[in-house]
């Protein structure tokens, strides 16, 4: 990149300190795209597939998933009959010559207000496929659709991810969060796609449909402050349909592995909640021995993957908690060196948004992931960008993860710029409360903020922040070195260096595998 100092690495650290103030020259956010925007529109017949996405199913499997027919908003609305359209995908390793043809399922949705006024959403036909057979760094061209209908999409092509082993890894890592349906948004995945990623990771609010009000379609940045009367927090799922035509570019070359977040929630009556979420995504739940598909695990070559769920239980006596442990036991760290976890709202967190937020589940789990030596951390739900010196219980740690919240993807809700520790910009520890979970806010028992709530200064475990939109890039090189860069739009188009660190894995003196922990506080 053009005039970038040295990246350091993280051997170097624990390193000072470092706020990028915001410029104010650029735009804290932008509006959504109108619904009638040429990249959302839908463009092929009814029963021809559209939304086409990829995601790993094991080393030599693969989902794809679309979308066919038409969906339905209203009063009152009549689901669509699955088992008229066929779940096909063609493929083979030659572009127009299809060794192999797997079936697969297909599903329908409907999320239902039955309140005056509210409108109904039953979804178009979603189908998944499970491709198997596939050989590890190999080309494969695909179609899906029903060939008896002559409904197949046109020709797609990816490659498939390398084989897990200690010198085999994917050729680069994209990480991005928070990411809605914007201008910005549309700047993130423009700049995304130029550096060419083989895998994204996608950490949480995806579409932000529930930032919709149906009559309208007009985006609100606070539904609950512009419906204060609403009796349930209504979506606008054909938000979803315009951003699975967006992403389609991507996701149809790129497999796209997903984690919830808080605006995948989207309740219903009798407590029916991420409906939309779980129907049109396909993630190796099963697969990993998960039974849920809010939390599971993935090998991309070299590293495991581990995406947990922050809505869904997490205490040590519940399924998640149970299943990340047996997850954990069952990792060969000679086979897959490195050990990335996922999920949505950040544990390590120095803004004034969502301060302590999930101080809960990190006192739950933090311990298990420390023991099990993860190695880099990534988390969305606060819409800027953070990178955390190693840490481990607020304590400045050289076997701690490197933690770095990514979610300044370019959503509606504007990016976030007050600190914590900026004056006046102390949360209460009444504020902040999770959607899912109680609160455990805490006071700091050591160091400079001993006895406080908030620190009075940038806090020694966050390295370098900024608010600005953008995504990252992790290349990962070796079994101990892996290259971690952020970047920012506005640096889209002229190689601006953004953020950049070399993470350095220690395996000598942190140990792949079960360690002792005793919590000191922090």
């Amino acid at each position: 990149m053009a005039n970038c100092k040295r990246i350091p690495t993280t051997l170097e650290g624990p390193f000072s300190p470092v706020t990028r103030q915001f410029d104010p020259s650029l735009r804290r956010g932008s509006e959504d795209l109108p619904i009638n925007h040429p990249r959302l529109t839908k463009k092929v017949p009814s029963i021809f597939p559209e939304q086409i996405a990829l995601a790993i199913s094991s080393p030599n499997s693969m989902w794809v998933s679309w979308v066919t027919g038409d969906a339905q908003i209203g009063p009152k609305v009549t689901p669509l009959d699955p088992s008229t359209v066929a779940s096909e995908v063609h493929y083979g390793k030659e572009s127009g010559r299809y060794s192999f043809i797997r079936k697969g399922i297909s599903t329908v949705y409907s999320q239902i207000y039955p309140f005056e006024g509210l409108l109904n959403y039953t979804s178009a036909i979603i189908h998944h496929v499970r491709i198997e057979g596939l050989e590890p760094g190999e080309k494969y061209y695909y179609r899906c659709g029903d060939s008896s209908l002559s409904a197949m999409s046109e020709e797609h092509i990816f490659e498939n991810l390398p084989y897990p082993g200690p010198t085999n890894y994917p050729h680069r890592i994209a990480i991005v969060g928070d990411l809605g349906l914007t201008s910005n948004t549309t700047s993130t995945i423009d700049h995304l796609i130029r550096n060419s990623p083989s895998l994204v990771l996608m950490v949480g609010d995806l579409s932000y449909a529930d930032q919709y009000q149906t009559v309208g379609s007009k985006g609100v940045p606070c539904f609950s402050c512009a419906f204060p009367d609403a009796p349930i927090r209504e979506t606008y799922q054909p938000h979803w349909d315009n951003w699975g035509r967006f992403m389609e570019p991507l996701t149809s070359r790129v497999p796209m592995m997903v984690i919830e977040g808080n605006h995948e929630i989207e309740p219903q009556v009798d407590g029916v909640n991420f409906k939309a979420y779980q129907a049109r995504f396909s993630v190796p739940s099963e697969e990993s021995g998960s039974n849920s598909k809010l939390y599971y695990s993935f090998e991309g070559g070299g590293v495991h993957f581990i995406m947990l769920g922050a809505y869904v239980g997490y205490n040590k006596t519940g399924a998640q908690y149970t299943w990340l442990r047996q997850d954990l036991q069952k990792m060969d760290r000679k086979v897959t060196p490195w050990l990335v976890a996922a999920w949505h709202p950040p544990w390590y967190n120095s803004y004034s948004s969502h301060y302590q937020e999930f101080e809960c589940m990190r006192q739950e789990m933090e311990d298990l992931l420390y023991q099990y030596s993860v190695d880099i951390v990534f988390s969305g739900h606060v819409h800027a960008y953070e990178r955390m010196n190693r840490v481990y219980n607020y304590n400045l740690d050289a076997c701690g993860p490197v933690y770095i919240t990514i979610g300044d993807g370019g959503n509606i809700e504007k990016i976030d710029l007050d600190h914590a520790d900026d004056p006046g910009k102390c949360p209460s520890p009444r504020d902040n409360k999770p959607e899912f979970g109680t609160t455990c806010h805490i006071n700091f028992t050591s160091g400079p903020a001993k006895g406080k709530f908030c620190w009075h200064r940038q806090p020694d475990w966050s390295a370098f922040r900024e608010s600005s939109f953008g995504h990252g890039i992790l290349e990962v090189f070796n079994s101990t070195y892996a290259l971690w860069t952020w970047h920012r739009n506005q640096d889209a188009y002229n190689d601006g260096c953004g953020d950049q660190i070399y993470i350095v894995r220690q395996p000598e003196l942190c140990m792949d595998g079960i360690r002792s922990v005793s919590l000191s506080g922090g």
